[in-house]
């Protein structure tokens, strides 16, 4: 059976994966639909508020993970074209609603193009016409070689081979790819937004808040590591008064400590990460069963119970 048309399609603006992303695109205009399209949500102060909890969005974003859902919506708050608020009055209901901030300079058609228009971004000859670009197709290639690639965050990358013979005008120049000290650098800043945005705090981008996140990552860690590492050790701190200063990058990423953070925080992943409740975690499943429930008190001198 065909993938194509099977389901109602997400659908993928350029100009707007051009302006804020590829992922936030999807997610932003996922959004757009529930705002324009439907009657659900709320109005308030002639503002239209959706709602989705996160098992909801995964629903809709199937080919995403949980970490790479969160982090896709604190990128769009970032950016401004998106708010998250929670608008029950009830203390206790920590619900997110979403809205569009539809006057964001990202979102203006008309900025957007002038912007195209005035870079060249791209390798030589990938934003000409088909008349102007004679494509001759590689016979060497095989759909083996394609399954047996890994995916990767670059939707320009090719798995086959391809010649091009330019005509016409006269193209821009190669863009210059960032240096890995970049690339690092701006994945650090993805974890330190993440951090700010679980713990609520404001940790600002500088050589000490990002120093341990850029050497883990240097390391061969990823951003979804770093960021599993902050969802658990604020489900497991954030409660407690005295340890809940440590939810900061010194301490969360330093090299002794983050290896055992990770291997904890993956083992809270597979319970379905369980809530901290009463400084004990509320489920039981082998991995987070308290170990002190299983002590044998007669064993120990009296004087040493605690």
């Amino acid at each position: 059976m065909s993938l194509l048309m099977t389901s109602r399609p997400i659908v993928i603006n350029p100009d707007l994966a051009y302006s804020i992303g590829l992922n936030e695109a999807i997610a932003l205009q996922q959004i757009n639909y529930w705002l324009k399209e439907t009657t659900s949500g709320m109005e308030r102060d002639g503002v239209r508020w959706i709602y989705n909890t996160t098992e909801q969005w995964l629903e809709q974003f199937p080919f995403w993970s949980e970490s790479t859902l969160k982090r896709t919506f604190t990128r769009l708050k970032t950016l401004g074209v998106l708010k998250i608020e929670q608008l029950n009055k009830s203390q206790r209901d920590m619900t997110n609603f979403y809205t569009i901030n539809y006057e964001s300079e990202l979102l203006d058609e008309v900025k957007v193009t002038e912007s195209k228009r005035s870079k060249c971004a791209v390798p030589s000859g990938q934003n000409d016409t088909m008349e102007e670009v004679k494509v001759a197709h590689s016979i060497g290639s095989k759909r083996t070689a394609v399954i047996r690639s890994k995916c990767t965050d670059d939707p320009t990358e090719n798995t086959t081979e391809s010649t091009t013979e330019i005509t016409g005008k006269d193209s821009c120049p190669v863009a210059v790819q960032p240096d890995r000290d970049v690339l690092v650098t701006d994945q650090a800043k993805q974890v330190l937004v993440h951090l700010n945005q679980v713990t609520n705090s404001r940790y600002q981008v500088s050589t000490t808040s990002l120093q341990n996140i850029r050497a883990r990552i240097g390391e061969g860690f990823t951003v979804d590591e770093l960021s599993l590492v902050v969802d658990y050790c604020n489900a497991k701190w954030g409660d407690d008064l005295k340890m809940s200063d440590y939810l900061r990058p010194q301490t969360l990423f330093q090299p002794s400590k983050f290896p055992g953070y990770l291997k904890s925080a993956n083992n809270w992943d597979k319970a379905g990460r369980p809530e901290r409740v009463n400084g004990e975690w509320a489920r039981e499943d082998g991995i987070f069963k308290p170990s002190f429930k299983n002590t044998d008190y007669s064993a120990i001198p009296p004087g040493f119970r605690g």
